[in-house]
This record gives structure tokens, C-alpha cells and sequence, in this order.
């Protein structure tokens, strides 16, 4: 069963044709049920599109509520109503039920979004605790000798090889060498006791 678009409305019903055509399919008249979809699905989906707004699922919803008129079309009393406005209450309420079901699940999955964050760790400890971890680095290489501070600045900080080290300092590459390994031994010793 496809909704019927926009264009596709027949000619207005005479008076109480609506009301006996459901009362044939409130009998299981599936011809009866044809002709009353051919003459409502049009005004459905126009009142299900007003409430739900997305084209794809007023379709659906428009095609649940002629499903309702085939499946309830024995409820349908002509003392409290048209069969036109007993249709359209069946069309709206299934809208309405779509869209709050629809706000109901963002609202779940905003609530769930919400409740799962939880970083993995405390960021602002984290910073601080980065922090500490370099000025006590600056304190330590500040306790080098100059010779050493250069090398292992060169080395370590700027990415330098241990060749290339040796030629900005115009220096021996084992005396370079020998001033790395006594700066890192001395920054360790340095941040071992910081620690």
C-alpha cells in the first residue's frame, strides 16, 4: 500500500458515503477499504506531513494510520463524529506518537551521550602535572655545566645526531659523547632525588 501523493485526491465523497463505506470494512470489505484509502490518503498524509514534518516518515506514519482505519473500522460510531474526523483523530494521534517517540529517543541518547563521558583522565591534573614535570626538567639541566646543557639541549630537545651535535659545538664527537652520557647520568640523578 502506497500513500497516495497530493494530487492524486478524488472527487469529495457525497454525504454518509464515508460513514458506509467503513461500515463495510468494519465487515472485512477489503474493495470497501480500496475506496476509502483512495478518498483519505491524500488529506492523511497532508495533516500526518503538518505534524511529523520529515516527507519519508509522514509516508510511514500516514500508511500506519490507514492500517488503523482497516483494523478499527468497527469502533468507528457515526453518533460522535464524521468518518472523515474519526480518521483524522487515528492520522494525528499516530503523528503525535511518532514525534514524541522521536524526542523521546534523543533525549535517551543525549542522557546516555551525557552520562558516558567520563574522560580518562583528570585533564586538568594532567596539565598541571606536565607542568611540574618540565620545570623540574629546567631546574635539573640548569644544574649541568654549561658543556653538558648544550649537548644534551642539541641532542635531546633539538633532534640533533650526535655528529651534528659535535659540529655546531665544534667539538671531538667523544668528548661529546662523554658530556651526553655525564648530563643524562646527572639529570637522572637530579630527578630521582626531585621525585
Amino acid at each position: 500500500m502506497r500513500v497516495a501523493a497530493r494530487g492524486d485526491r478524488s472527487a469529495a465523497p457525497g454525504p454518509g458515503a464515508l460513514e458506509a463505506l467503513l461500515e463495510r470494512v468494519a465487515r472485512g470489505d477489503e474493495e470497501a477499504f480500496g475506496t476509502v484509502y483512495s478518498m483519505v490518503a491524500g488529506a492523511v498524509l497532508g495533516l500526518v506531513r503538518k505534524v511529523v514534518r520529515d516527507p519519508a516518515q509522514s509516508e510511514e506514519v500516514a500508511q500506519e494510520a490507514l492500517i488503523d482505519v482497516w483494523r478499527y473500522a468497527a469502533r468507528f460510531d457515526p453518533g460522535l463524529g464524521s468518518a472523515m474526523t474519526w480518521i483524522s483523530t487515528l492520522a494525528h494521534r499516530r503523528a503525535v506518537d511518532r514525534v514524541r517517540s522521536a524526542q523521546a529517543a534523543t533525549d535517551r541518547e543525549r542522557k546516555v551521550a551525557a552520562q558516558d563521558y567520563s574522560p580518562l583522565f583528570d585533564e586538568v591534573s594532567e596539565r598541571v602535572e606536565r607542568r611540574l614535570e618540565r620545570e623540574q626538567v629546567r631546574r635539573c639541566l640548569d644544574q649541568l655545566t654549561e658543556l653538558q646543557r648544550e649537548s644534551v639541549t642539541l641532542a635531546y630537545y633539538r633532534g640533533y645526531t650526535y655528529r651534528e651535535t659535535a659540529e655546531v659545538l665544534d667539538t671531538a664527537l667523544g668528548t661529546v659523547k662523554t658530556r651526553l652520557r655525564d648530563g643524562l647520568i646527572r639529570l637522572r640523578d637530579c630527578l630521582e632525588v626531585s621525585s
